[in-house]
């Protein structure tokens, strides 16, 4: 079976994302499947619904998992809660069949989502200026 492109593309998107990157991307992942879920949701296709409701709900779940909470124990904790909110709120829209609760979860990663996109990534800037082929085996066995 042929590769598929896009999935190589998001494997190496990912791969090489950092940390920040990777959190964007969730973000990306649980708004356009909350989109998707409402799209399905008034064509009435309930497995479409299904898949996209998921793939939201496990994006925000790895979300969760990538909290730090000895960097900033009071905002991991508040995010945690977001997000547990916000997956309630899916299995909610999911269970009823109803629309508002993906159009609130929507408006909640957008909001969020923003707020990440001005976020710069100090590891980024760390290794353009600290990266040299000179360190790169110490920089590989580091990680």
């Amino acid at each position: 079976m042929p590769a598929n492109p896009y999935s190589n593309y998001m494997e190496a998107t990912v791969l090489s994302a950092d940390p920040v990157e990777l959190v964007r991307i969730l973000y990306r992942t649980a708004i356009d499947s909350v989109r998707e879920a409402r799209e399905y949701l008034k064509a009435g296709d309930i497995a479409g619904r299904v898949r996209a409701v998921n793939k939201a709900w496990g994006a925000m779940r790895e979300l969760t998992f990538c909290l730090n909470h000895e960097a900033e124990p009071t905002l991991a904790r508040r995010l945690a809660e977001l997000y547990d909110y916000m997956q309630r709120r899916l299995l909610t829209a999911n269970f009823e069949q109803t629309e508002a609760p993906l159009a609130e979860v929507a408006g909640l990663l957008e909001s969020v989502s923003e707020a990440w996109e001005k976020v710069e990534t100090t590891q980024t800037q760390y290794w353009a200026a600290d990266y040299s082929t000179d360190n790169a085996e110490l920089a590989t066995a580091e990680f």
